[in-house]
């Protein structure tokens, strides 16, 4: 069995064939985003050493920057104790957020009206 599939075999994907992945900036540690990724995007992430993750709404694969240019270079994968999430550390071309914000995660519940 291929490295690949030993990875992706002990990842445990939701009914969809999906894991949340929360990227995190590998020099400030400030979380970036979530998204989630199947095992193609995450083969693709591995491959390209930059983040692809699986788009729910679209339902296709989506290259993060790949319009945009804010493309994020991975510099480590993990998961978590129970194998059904993943911590990329990256280090971003820009913000992540579609809004321009650096973090998707700017917003206090408080100031959601």
């Amino acid at each position: 069995m291929l490295a690949f599939e030993r990875i992706s075999d002990s990842i445990k994907w939701d009914d969809r064939g999906l894991i949340p992945a929360i990227v995190q900036d590998a020099n400030t540690q400030q979380v970036l985003m979530m998204a989630y990724m199947n095992v193609e995007s995450l083969r693709q992430t591995l491959e390209l050493g930059e983040t692809v993750f699986w788009s729910r709404s679209r339902g296709e694969l989506w290259h993060k920057g790949a319009t945009s240019g804010h493309t994020q270079k991975v510099s480590a994968i993990y998961v978590d104790c129970d194998e059904d999430t993943l911590l990329v550390m990256v280090k971003p071309n820009g913000p992540a957020c579609h809004t321009g914000a650096v973090s998707c995660f700017f917003r206090e519940l408080n100031d959601i009206s």
